[in-house]
């Protein structure tokens, strides 16, 4: 007992003090308490982390890089950013698109916080090689190709001019340096004189098989589908989502056609034609209402139609009204609006920067001329050949005033009651051509066949339409 470590404070003896043993087993049992619900907790983090699911999302871009593409992949990036995903990728099948547009993209992805990977399926040309690049990382599967970057014009394919191929080389220079791929390379896609050694000669744009891509860095890997991406990076268990547009986004998206947005400019003249034709209708102005924000909608949403270029086309629709109804004959106001009112229609379809076409492909202004044209041109000749048809109709009979409705009948519009043909007075207010003329001590609303009347020119009254008197000078 002489090596007991308790012992009692009042005797000089060995005997234990069991209080003092108490509280030491105690702590024991109570340190070990700690340690198992310590234990526990980390166990049951575990099991929690164990059965959380990473969260994938999945976006396509199997189509041309065009606004619609770029507003596609804006409202997929910011869902995956909403729905916290911890992955985003690109199943690309695509042969490019608008350089622009493509820059834009390459910009959303280089400035996503989460991981993007890219698994070409077939195709990653132009555009799509560099939208690729852009990525973390590359898988392609097999068969697929990517690179042939260099910047074409047109349906014809012809190449672009050197401005636009150096500024190509550039963004594929400077996008490829920043996810440390090999910059020539990258270059080597767009411009054909760029030689590298066991890689290129000259003459030649790079396009990649995929097992050449792995060879040369530009692909991590074969695969087959989007799980075995998934599976070779350890992501397990996760949860896929594929993106996908909404009703919404998918008529924006409909309307963004160039076909589509011709027609609509043949319902906005044919609209405020047929209502020019039946005042206080209504249908026809609703129509044109319609279609007319069913045009500028989707290109104000997707960064096409400026400010400017929405006020412009006010601008010249109201100086062809102000043509019709206010100024006489058919002059400068009338050609200009019409002028200003084809151009803006024109600049809301193209991607430019107020006049700057640099980057906008030529053929593009060619499909938006001939859309706009094309809808105003159609609409006068259906007006022409189809408006008297179309008055004659059922349906159009229902909306519209087709029978003569004459004095002998018993009607009238003429709140006056005496005869007011040949009566002559005063232009109360100056006549261009409608205002305000005195007779025989009365004001009545008047207007003219076009002339100017100054104020206190005499007047003659040469007919009487509704409650506004026709007057000429007299």
């Amino acid at each position: 007992m002489e090596n007991y470590p308790f012992h009692c404070a009042s005797h000089n003896t060995h005997s234990p003090n069991y209080l003092e043993l108490l509280v030491f087993l105690s702590k024991i049992i109570h340190m070990k308490a700690i340690g198992l619900a310590l234990f526990l907790c980390v166990s049951l983090t575990g099991m929690v982390h164990a059965q959380k699911k990473s969260k994938v999302m999945v976006m396509e871009i199997k189509a041309e890089i065009d606004p619609r593409m770029l507003r596609y992949v804006t409202l997929a990036l910011e869902h995956a950013d909403a729905t916290q995903a911890d992955y985003v990728i690109i199943d690309m099948d695509t042969y490019g698109g608008i350089l622009t547009d493509a820059k834009e993209i390459v910009d959303l992805i280089m400035g996503y916080k989460k991981p993007i990977w890219v698994f070409v399926h077939s195709n990653a040309a132009s555009a799509g090689a560099l939208i690729s690049i852009a990525c973390d990382s590359i898988y392609m599967s097999p068969g697929a190709s990517i690179g042939a970057a260099t910047v074409v014009e047109g349906a014809g394919g012809e190449a672009a001019p050197d401005k636009y191929q150096s500024y190509m080389r550039s963004i594929m220079r400077a996008t490829a340096e920043e996810n440390g791929r090999d910059p020539r390379i990258a270059e080597g896609m767009v411009d054909e004189k760029v030689v590298i050694d066991s890689v290129k000669q000259a003459g030649k744009v790079i396009t990649f098989t995929t097992t050449e891509a792995i060879a040369n860095g530009y692909c991590e890997a074969k695969v087959e589908s989007i799980e075995e991406i998934l599976e070779r990076n350890h992501v397990a268990p996760y949860e896929l989502e594929r993106f996908k547009l909404g009703p919404a986004e998918r008529i924006i998206a409909f309307f963004l056609n160039p076909f589509i947005s011709g027609l609509l400019i043949l319902v906005i003249i044919g609209g405020i034609y047929f209502e020019l034709q039946t005042p206080g209708v209504g249908f026809p102005l609703f129509a044109a209402l319609i279609a007319l924000v069913l045009y500028l909608v989707p290109y104000y949403l997707n960064g096409l139609a400026e400010y400017w270029e929405i006020l412009a086309l006010f601008a010249g629709i109201t100086l062809i009204v102000l043509e019709l109804f206010v100024i006489p004959g058919f002059g400068v106001a009338g050609v200009l609006g019409i002028g200003l009112t084809i151009m803006s229609l024109v600049l809301i379809m193209l991607n430019n920067d107020f006049f700057n076409f640099d980057f906008v492909p030529l053929g593009d202004i060619v499909v938006a001329l001939f859309a706009t044209v094309g809808g105003m041109s159609g609409g006068a000749l259906l007006l022409f050949f189809g408006g008297a048809k179309l008055m004659n109709t059922g349906a159009f009979r229902k909306i519209a005033l087709h029978d003569t409705q004459n004095t002998k009948e018993g009607y009238t519009a003429n709140f006056n009651a005496e005869p007011m043909e040949g009566k002559k007075g005063t232009a109360f207010t100056i006549l261009r051509p409608s205002g305000k003329v005195m007779i025989d001590g009365s004001l009545y609303d008047a207007f003219t066949r076009g002339e100017y009347v100054e104020k206190g020119d005499p007047i003659e009254v040469i007919a009487v339409e509704g409650s506004t008197l026709r007057v000429k000078k007299a």
